[in-house]
């Protein structure tokens, strides 16, 4: 694992390159109704409707958060006995990467590829060139300059795009293999995304992803299950959450053949991959990882929330920041309550070919 944080609040107000767009973080909480139980359908679509808003509002204001909090690989893990949190974070990576069979000098696509944690791993691990693509500006920046800070800025590189136009950005079979680490749920639909995705892989290239979805135990009707669901989006910034089965329907649908598909979430794990989150340090692997997961006790978020206020009052953080922060909170509250009663899940794989002869 590389670039972690320094495990301090001096970490929230580092902003260095900073391009953010201080009025969608702002407004970013403005795209759900107050009591998310009154948020309807239309909502959503007018979410999907500003996808890209949505998006970079919440990471505009949820970066510098991330990084204090979970390094510099925004996604989750599966985790061994006495397995340390980094560790486990790049096995998870390690294992997809060998999923989709990326093999050195390969050019691969990271699509979302947040600071560009995951896209600094995998290329030590595989020798592979990695693009990273991200829509984010600040977020690009900052993965250009702790790439510039590993050294790896001649194997590893970003640019700033849109995931539903990468033919037209990157031209048609351009990539040996793509990867997405729970990122493509926040495209407006996955049909679109997906598509793109086969248009700029060669023919029988791979496309391996982690993807966030509602799973099937999920019951759309069920007002407690809905409200697991819109915890999800409001505090991940993610315009609507999908089941597993539109997932698969989608990359069937765009003409990817599905070599395997498992949720690894639903593996008899005696440590959970939501652990933490749950702020209790008597499940922490190693000491380090108290420092993880004491920030996501009551008394950790007390303090994080409680210093960006005051930075927000002072105008070291953009305004706004704050109440990124408490989206943030009730996404914890929603993907663990979501992990217990197995109604989410953010490691869905999916490992796809496109085919060698298929019309474009």
């Amino acid at each position: 694992m590389v670039n972690a944080p320094n495990g301090s609040s001096s970490a929230l107000i580092k902003n260095t390159g900073d391009v953010r767009n201080r009025a969608g973080i702002a407004n970013y909480t403005k795209h759900w109704e107050t009591d998310l139980s009154k948020d309807t359908d239309a909502d959503m679509e007018t979410r999907k409707g500003v996808y890209a808003e949505v998006v970079n509002g919440y990471y505009d204001g949820a970066t510098e958060l991330y990084e204090y909090g979970w390094g510099s690989s925004f996604h989750f893990a599966r985790y061994y006995k006495g397995e340390a949190f980094y560790q486990a974070i790049a096995r998870h990576e390690h294992y997809l990467a060998a999923q989709t069979g990326i093999r050195p000098k390969m050019r691969v696509l990271d699509v979302g590829c947040g600071v560009g944690g995951p896209a600094r791993e995998i290329a030590r691990f595989t020798d592979a060139e990695i693009v990273g693509l991200n829509n984010n500006a600040f977020q690009v920046g900052r993965a250009q300059k702790y790439t510039a800070r590993a050294g790896l800025s001649e194997q590893v590189t970003f640019v700033k795009g849109d995931f539903m136009a990468l033919a037209e950005q990157f031209g048609e079979n351009s990539f040996d293999a793509v990867y997405a680490i729970e990122a493509t749920c926040h495209a407006p639909d996955w049909e679109g995304c997906y598509n793109e995705i086969r248009k700029v892989l060669k023919p029988g290239g791979h496309f391996g992803v982690y993807e966030w979805c509602m799973t099937d135990s999920w019951d759309p009707k069920n007002a407690d299950h809905v409200k697991v669901q819109k915890q999800v989006e409001l505090g991940n910034g993610i315009p609507e959450m999908r089941p597993i089965s539109a997932c698969r329907t989608a990359l069937q649908n765009v003409g990817f053949e599905i070599l395997h598909e498992e949720d690894l979430a639903d593996r008899p794990d005696d440590i959970k991959w939501y652990y933490p989150l749950e702020g209790d340090l008597r499940k922490c692997q190693t000491l380090w990882d108290v420092i993880t997961c004491w920030r996501m006790t009551s008394v950790g978020k007390f303090c994080t929330q409680n210093t960006v206020w005051g930075l927000e009052k002072i105008g070291l953080v953009p305004k706004g920041t704050y109440d990124v922060g408490e989206a943030l909170k009730t996404a914890a509250v929603g993907l663990v309550e979501g992990g217990q009663k197995k109604l989410f899940t953010p490691m869905m794989l999916f490992v796809c070919r496109k085919p060698l002869e298929q019309q474009q």
